[in-house]
């Protein structure tokens, strides 16, 4: 009889394999808010903190999403929610990778907010709100798309001709428009830390 020459491996290593491996608890934290409440720049400057102190952590935002895997959606409200749905699988890959995923989206509603809570698990999931008042982010709009959308140039624009839906329970909030930015990723670390510190 011939012997079988492709052993069975033992097991599928898991996530907690990876998360000692890493020596991180990997999360998805979920910054929702206005288009220029400072998603992407609070976003980018946490990356950065994390990795300094050695943290493996990916970014997920329309730049890298809406270009590529999710490229073939609109944003009619079913597309909005099958890119959020999206956006919370592949989250979860990353997850199960051991690496803290930050995701930077609008994502304008609590039902869609809670969609993405669900499949990810409510356990693994942070809402932060980057809240800054609508006069404030249309100060910063350096691509105009707040202008064009008062015009009527853009449809279902969210502030404007689209509503967004402030979190009832937001994990933290972060004001940006109160606070530096320095500030707000201190604030950020502060609150994250203890939750991604491998034990």
């Amino acid at each position: 009889m011939q012997k079988n020459i492709f052993p069975v491996f033992h097991k599928t290593l898991q996530r907690e394999d990876k998360e000692k491996r890493l020596r991180q608890k990997s999360r998805v934290i979920w910054f929702t808010g206005l288009s220029g409440a400072g998603k992407t720049t609070l976003a980018k400057r946490l990356e950065e903190e994390l990795f300094a102190r050695n943290y493996l952590v990916q970014i997920l935002d329309g730049d890298n999403i809406r270009s590529g895997i999710n490229s073939n959606l609109s944003f009619s409200d079913e597309d909005r929610t099958e890119n959020i749905r999206r956006i919370a699988e592949v989250s979860k890959l990353f997850l199960n990778c051991g690496i803290i995923a930050i995701n930077s989206f609008i994502s304008p509603t609590r039902d869609i907010r809670h969609l993405a809570k669900n499949i990810i698990g409510e356990e693994d999931f942070i809402e932060v709100f980057i809240n800054a008042p609508l006069e404030v982010c249309e100060q910063r709009d350096v691509k105009g798309l707040y202008a064009k959308a008062r015009r009527g140039e853009i449809k279902d624009f969210t502030g404007i001709s689209s509503s967004y839906e402030n979190p009832a329970q937001a994990d933290i909030e972060i004001r940006t428009d109160l606070m530096s930015i320095e500030e707000c990723v201190d604030k950020l670390m502060a609150f994250l830390l203890p939750k991604i510190a491998f034990k």
